[in-house]
C-alpha cells in the first residue's frame, strides 16, 4: 500500500507518466484526494517532485489522467452491444468503476468537460439515438441517463464510506433499516413501509432498475412518433 514503507535509493526504471498515474490511483484508492500530493508521489516513486512535474503539470492534470484510466473500461464496455443493452452495460460499468474508485465520481461531477465524461455521454447518446425517439428528445434523454448514473453511483460510493469499518454491508443495511422502521408513522409512512426492502435490496440491481425505468420512458417517447 502506498505510504506503508519509506523507499530509499534511486529508481532503477525510467519514470513515465503511465507509472506516475498508476501510483496516483493507488494513493487515491487508499486515502482519497486529500492523500495525493507530489511530495508523497515522489516518495513512492523514489524521485523528486521536479521529475514528476516534467510529466504532469499539476494535481488537477494528474486527477484527470487517473480518472481517465479507471473509467476507460466503462467507456469501451458496450463495444459489442447496441441500443438498450449497450446503455445498461455502460451504466453498470460506470457504477462499478465509481464504487471501486469513489474519488473518480467526485472528480467527474466537478469537471463537466472531462474527456472521460464526454466519451461516456457520447456513447450513451449514440445508443439512445438508435431507440427511435425524436431528435428533439435525444439530449434530454441522454442527459437524464448520465445524471442518474453519476448521481446514484456517487451516492452509492458515499454510502459505502459511511459504513463503519468493522461492519459488513449487510449489518449496516440492517441497522439503517431498523432506524427507518422506528421513524414516526405520521411523518414518514412511506419510509417505514419500505424499510424491509432497504434491508434486502441489492445496490447494483436497484441501480439497473432505475436505468430501466428511464429507458422505458425514453421508449415511450419513440412510441408517440
Amino acid at each position: 500500500m502506498p505510504g506503508s514503507t519509506r523507499h530509499t535509493g534511486r529508481r532503477a526504471d525510467a519514470l513515465t507518466k503511465q507509472r506516475i498515474v498508476e501510483v496516483a490511483v493507488a494513493i487515491l484508492d487508499a486515502d482519497g484526494e486529500r492523500g495525493l500530493n507530489f511530495r508523497r508521489l515522489g516518495r513512492e516513486l523514489r524521485t523528486g517532485p521536479g521529475a514528476i512535474y516534467h510529466h504532469v503539470a499539476n494535481k488537477d492534470e494528474l486527477l484527470s489522467a487517473a480518472t481517465e484510466v479507471v473509467l476507460e473500461p466503462a467507456v469501451t464496455a458496450a463495444d459489442s452491444a447496441r441500443g438498450r443493452d449497450a446503455v445498461r452495460t455502460v451504466a453498470l460499468a460506470v457504477f462499478d468503476a465509481i464504487d471501486a474508485h469513489p474519488w473518480a465520481g467526485t472528480h467527474l461531477s466537478l469537471t463537466p468537460t472531462h474527456s472521460a465524461l464526454l466519451r461516456i455521454f457520447e456513447c450513451i447518446g449514440g445508443h439512445v439515438r438508435t431507440l427511435g425517439i425524436p431528435r428533439s428528445a435525444e439530449f434530454a434523454s441522454a442527459s437524464a441517463l448520465l445524471n442518474y448514473i453519476l448521481g446514484v453511483g456517487g451516492q452509492n460510493a458515499a454510502n459505502a464510506r459511511l459504513a463503519p469499518a468493522d461492519s459488513d454491508r449487510g449489518d449496516f443495511l440492517t441497522a439503517t433499516a431498523a432506524s427507518w422502521a422506528d421513524l414516526d408513522a405520521e411523518r414518514f409512512p412511506f419510509t417505514r413501509d419500505v424499510a424491509d426492502q432497504l434491508r434486502e435490496h441489492d445496490d447494483r440491481e436497484q441501480f439497473l432498475a432505475g436505468i430501466d425505468l428511464i429507458l422505458d420512458g425514453i421508449r415511450a417517447l419513440g412510441a408517440k412518433r
